[in-house]
């Protein structure tokens, strides 16, 4: 069981839900149960959240899978945490931070005016 998978369906809201399997390319949709919004109620559409549901891949825009949820399974895989940096500075860019001086007189002009 795969649990707190976030299933986002075509015109809905997106949904949590327990999957049985992960999705297969030979699968027709998404089997699962447990099925809640994300603040966690129950949806209108629906009679009871424990209930087994079948969704179409026709109604399924995609399947998000967070990392966390695969703890504890078969398919659990070790995440790194990236650290996301902007590009280098060039040397120009460099240079001309290291041009930038305050000018004291036009300071000086401006508290005055």
């Amino acid at each position: 069981m795969i649990k707190n998978v976030v299933l986002h369906l075509n015109n809905e809201q997106p949904v949590v839900v327990d999957l049985f399997e992960l999705p297969n390319a030979v699968d027709l949709g998404v089997r699962c149960t447990n099925m809640r919004t994300l603040d966690g109620k129950r949806p209108v559409f629906i009679d009871d959240i424990r209930a087994v549901f079948f969704f179409p891949y026709l109604h399924v825009r995609f399947v998000e899978i967070p990392p966390k949820s695969l703890i504890g399974t078969a398919l659990e895989v070790p995440v790194e945490v990236a650290v996301v940096a902007g590009p280098a500075p060039s040397a120009d860019e460099s240079a001309d931070e290291e041009d930038l001086e305050i000018d004291e007189d036009f300071l000086r002009r401006i508290r005055e005016a």
